[in-house]
């Protein structure tokens, strides 16, 4: 006898579609100068610093100084992603492809965003007159052979205050899990005679720690194998001139037999306005 019972099994499917792991939300909006201007480039201007001198007669003449002015330029680029679905697609599937792809084309484009940031954030900036102004070696802390550590955090703190960075401006330091694993083995991170053990708990690292907002990143570059490129900078280090923010549209398309068109585009610029507000953190990625 034929056995036909398992003709009468029960398939089941989610109506929930699961996005893979993946980085959802720009982690680096918000964390520098914000411009919205509608043009090619934006111009960062800059002012250098004025110095007191001591009068030392009557009558002087009133003293004269050249303020430096200088200038940073950061260059609009556009960035797109781009998807479609079948116009029969959506009614004979269990859950809406289109809004699930709006979803993941949404959270391609915060991702990038945070790569522009990071970019820029060590690469070359335009200056006014058009040549590059590499990142200054004065502001590279680590060779990329040690990991990092409390005196190694301490001493880009030395740094920010040898550079007169005000203490009360807000920092934030970007790093990777490694370094965050790393930093949950220091007792200045994990003890509650340091820090509050609630936030610790909360987060897996304490989010406001030496005068840092810690975020981690999966993101950031590698200079070589098992080095990492992690960043502390200040709000006034970077500009981001947003020419047009993440845009995103769905609609049919004629010529592919009125198939549904995904489509997201953002136009944006960055860079590195003040050179002293930021330090390159070059940390072993491993151990």
């Amino acid at each position: 006898m034929v056995v036909t019972i398992d003709s009468a099994y029960i398939q089941t499917f989610e109506n929930n579609v699961r996005h893979l792991a993946q980085q959802k939300e720009a982690k680096l909006r918000g964390k520098a100068q914000m411009k919205s201007e509608s043009s090619i480039n934006h111009n960062w201007e800059r002012l250098g610093t004025l110095d007191a001198a001591e009068k030392t007669a009557a009558r002087t003449p009133t003293p004269e100084q050249d303020a430096e002015w200088t200038r940073r330029v950061s260059l609009a680029r556009t960035y797109h992603i781009g998807t479609s679905t079948e116009l029969e697609d959506p009614v004979q599937m269990l859950v809406d492809p289109n809004s699930n792809l709006t979803r993941a084309i949404a959270m391609g484009m915060n991702r990038k965003f945070d790569d522009v940031f990071i970019e820029a954030a060590t690469g070359d900036a335009l200056q006014g007159d058009g040549t590059p102004a590499a990142f200054p070696a004065g502001q590279v802390v680590g060779d990329g052979t040690a990991p990092i550590s409390f005196d190694f955090i301490t001493e880009i703190q030395e740094l920010f205050m040898q550079n007169d960075i005000d203490p009360d401006v807000q920092k934030c330091f970007v790093v990777g899990p490694t370094q965050v694993r790393k930093l949950m083995q220091l007792t200045e991170q994990t003890s509650s005679d340091y820090v509050s053990a609630q936030r610790l708990l909360s987060y897996g690292i304490v989010p406001n720690w030496l005068g840092f907002t810690w975020i981690n990143s999966t993101r950031l570059l590698a200079p070589a194998a098992g080095e990492l490129s992690c960043l502390a900078f200040t709000m006034d280090a970077m500009g981001m001139n947003i020419n047009k923010d993440i845009s995103t549209k769905v609609a049919e398309d004629p010529s592919l037999s009125f198939a549904w068109r995904i489509y997201s585009h953002m136009t944006l610029g960055a860079v590195r306005v003040e050179d002293e507000q930021i330090v390159h953190a070059h940390v072993l990625d491993g151990l």
